[in-house]
């Protein structure tokens, strides 16, 4: 079987910064933690392979890794064949990493003109990174939304944009840290669809993806592995992972706690903090009202 990734003992560890007594009383003394434990996995050609962990359980450090974000401690990873350590060049050139952070884009101009400038950072300009920018809208779906501004595009359509700008370089591999986080049930939905129909058997990508929800574990990845504190604990597809257990109509969440030892709790998807200090400065007008002050003169 042709592996496109592969990790050997693969571990990070980060140095702790000091306090200042600290320092003085232990100044030779290093203070490490393990974000990533001596990871050991093989994911295929054109599997959709699932990373699931509580937060800070080490799903976006592997991934970084794995980018070559970041460099590791001990061990190490292949990507579609290339040393992440060795030939880390390589490895960027046949990977696309896809975040929920929407801050990376450049909301005053257009989807097609913010895909335009990522596609320039690729080496496409003039013809070649309009016709590739057209192919990924119409991948996407936002070809009639193209030339609005990034800012009016609602959360769904933002981590759309965010697929299509992962895939600019027509990458062997997709990582996907969290793709549907902080989005509303109804777009998460579409975008996981979106997900295994368009990039994976449509597009023949092999795509390792990290969440923190079971359901969409469940429903799109052909194995999962849970890490728990940096440590791998098991792999296998969901309905292996269910039979495993000596229990009847097991679920995801059995396995988990059986692995872990923990409760697993779902996130809740944050406020956007935009709409959530509109929300303040409007209560705080109506505050000012009742309590008959403004600009400190009570009346």
């Amino acid at each position: 079987m042709e592996y496109f990734i592969e990790t050997y003992d693969l571990t990070k560890k980060f140095t702790l910064q000091k306090g200042f007594t600290d320092f003085l009383m232990h100044p030779f003394r290093k203070d490490e933690i393990t974000a990533v434990e001596k990871v050991n996995i093989k994911i295929g050609k054109g599997e959709l392979f699932g990373i699931l962990g509580p937060n800070g359980a080490g799903k976006t450090t592997l991934i970084k890794l794995l980018c070559t974000l970041i460099l590791p401690t001990e061990g190490t990873a292949y990507v579609n064949g290339y040393n992440i350590a060795e030939n880390s060049g390589k490895v960027r050139e046949s990977t696309g990493f896809i975040t929920a952070d929407e801050r990376s884009f450049y909301w005053r101009l257009t989807g097609r003109q913010n895909l335009k400038f990522f596609a320039s950072l690729h080496n496409f300009y003039s013809h070649d990174a309009q016709k590739r920018v057209d192919e990924l809208l119409n991948i996407v779906g936002l070809k009639n939304r193209a030339d609005d501004r990034f800012l009016s595009y609602s959360a769904g359509m933002k981590q759309r944009m965010a697929i299509a700008r992962g895939l600019l370089n027509d990458p062997e591999v997709v990582f996907m840290d969290e793709p549907t986080k902080g989005l509303d049930p109804g777009a998460a939905q579409n975008l996981r669809e979106f997900i295994k129909e368009r990039i994976v058997k449509e597009q023949g990508k092999t795509v390792f993806l990290s969440t923190h929800h079971l359901g969409e574990a469940e429903q799109l990845c052909d194995r999962i592995a849970i890490i728990d504190e940096g440590e791998i604990r098991v792999i296998g597809s969901p309905e292996e992972l269910k039979s495993e257990l000596d229990k009847p109509n097991s679920t995801l969440d059995d396995v988990f706690i059986h692995y872990t030892g923990k409760e697993f709790k779902e996130e809740v998807a944050p406020k956007h903090p935009y709409s959530e200090r509109r929300r303040m400065m409007r209560e705080g007008r109506r505050g000012m009202m009742r309590g008959g002050r403004i600009g400190g003169i009570r009346f």
